[in-house]
């Protein structure tokens, strides 16, 4: 089989665990130099199913807002969970992510008895969890959860661009993009940056050698 035939090969479905309530969880913002690491933890309703859940990052923002009511009116339960970029560069971001995970899933109104996370790994819940590759895509409470991390996570950007809108941080979300480095340059490194990542710990260093 060839590497471009490989490519389309569907993913398996997934074949849900035996259990009475179960949470789907995903994060957003790892990359990202500022800001917090967001998660959300969300529990579907299978008597009130929400059409065209997707991983949040196929989808246009405006379907991503509507999809976040959506889910927000018609879920069980629903949170989200945050690690800020102080518990960032203190824990390392995967750490951070794993504390964020576990945050939304403690801030569930309903305690679910099964947890699915996407990606390779889970956190310790405290009760079973199951890591599901591109769980996103094949996991209706993993989607759900993308979405809802995704909107809260840009609205917290589009905020942040109000009170600093010099950096751009509404267009770029805070990533790495070739004018959000020459911005940090320009105009400095704010408490909401996470210093421990290279790009920014380069722009601290710089700034400290020309002050000696």
């Amino acid at each position: 089989m060839s590497k471009t035939a490989a490519k389309k090969t569907p993913l398996p479905d997934f074949e849900y665990p035996v259990a009475y309530c179960i949470a789907g969880v995903d994060e957003v913002g790892r990359g990202p130099l500022v800001g917090d690491v967001v998660t959300a933890a969300v529990i579907l309703d299978p008597d009130n199913p929400v059409e065209g859940l997707m991983d949040s990052k196929k989808l246009s923002e405006k379907k991503r807002s509507l999809l976040a009511k959506e889910i927000k009116t018609h879920a069980v339960a629903w949170a989200i969970g945050r690690a800020t970029p102080e518990e960032i560069d203190t824990l390392n971001i995967l750490h951070a992510t794993m504390l964020a995970m576990q945050r939304a899933v403690q801030g569930l109104a309903v305690p679910p008895d099964h947890v699915l996370v996407d990606g390779n790994r889970c956190p310790n819940f405290g009760i079973e969890s199951q890591a599901v590759v591109k769980g996103d895509a094949r996991v209706a409470e993993i989607s759900a959860a993308s979405i809802l991390a995704k909107v809260a996570r840009d609205e917290e950007m589009i905020a942040l661009d109000k009170l600093h809108p010099e950096y751009g941080f509404a267009q770029h979300k805070g990533y790495p993009t070739k004018a959000h480095l020459e911005n940090i340059v320009k105009f400095g490194v704010l408490d909401c940056y996470r210093q421990s990542f290279k790009p920014v710990a380069n722009v601290l260093a710089s700034s400290k050698g020309g002050q000696g």
